[in-house]
């Protein structure tokens, strides 16, 4: 599958190499198509590893993540090209967080309460079918949940398409070792509300513990 990433940074890199293992073509998009991370990135990897601009890998992707600083996200789609995103599945892996009066963060003031950074990334792309998916788990897990009690905990997704969803459940579950079982989706695209919330907490859990290798699990 050809997939595309926008965000040359920890978590767009990190998907990126793990489908590669998994035998994808993966194009990571920037402001530059000779971002020194994204250079760096290609020699890493196979020759499967491409890179471009946000609008090269809006058109290379049949599978479109966005991983990018939740601050930049709407300006980086205008960037990538709207059409571009037309009738594509696109992941958003974004949080909203303000870091600038340290830690912990808290969210962006325009996207907490009634309105959330997801809402806003399928408004901006209105003929993409958004997804929010991953954001609540650090990178090495996104790609591997074996990695925390052998994969026994709960990923929450939402969005407006079913199929879409449906289409990202297979994704995680075939590259990623997410168990379809563990997989809760929330509802629409409202939801990105509640799992964009809880980051500013997983940030404190995260100090607390010492470590970003956990997460939640819903029992009843």
């Amino acid at each position: 599958m050809q997939i595309g990433i926008l965000g040359t940074g920890s978590v767009g890199q990190t998907i990126g190499s793990a489908l590669i293992r998994k035998g994808h073509t993966v194009m990571l998009g920037s402001r530059s198509a000779d971002n020194e991370k994204l250079v760096e990135w290609k020699k890493k990897n196979s020759h499967s590893a491409l890179g471009g601009t946000f609008a090269d890998a809006a058109i290379f992707g049949e599978i479109i993540f966005i991983c990018v600083n939740g601050a930049i996200a709407s300006e980086v789609l205008q960037q990538a090209g709207i059409d571009h995103f037309n009738n594509k599945t696109v992941i958003d892996v974004t949080n909203p967080l303000d870091f600038s009066h340290g830690m912990p963060p808290s969210l962006l003031p325009q996207y907490c309460n009634n309105w959330s950074l997801g809402e806003e990334i399928q408004k901006t792309i209105p003929g993409a079918f958004v997804v929010k998916a991953l954001n609540t788990v650090t990178a090495r897990l996104m790609v591997d949940a074996t990695l925390v009690n052998d994969a026994n905990h709960n990923l929450f997704i939402c969005g407006n398409d079913v199929e879409a969803k449906n289409k990202v459940k297979h994704v995680l579950a075939e590259n990623f070792n997410w168990k379809p079982e563990h997989i809760v989706d929330l509802g629409d695209i409202k939801y990105a509300r509640m799992t964009e919330a809880i980051v500013p907490f997983w940030v404190a859990v995260m100090a607390n513990m010492g470590t970003s290798m956990f997460n939640y699990q819903v029992v009843r």
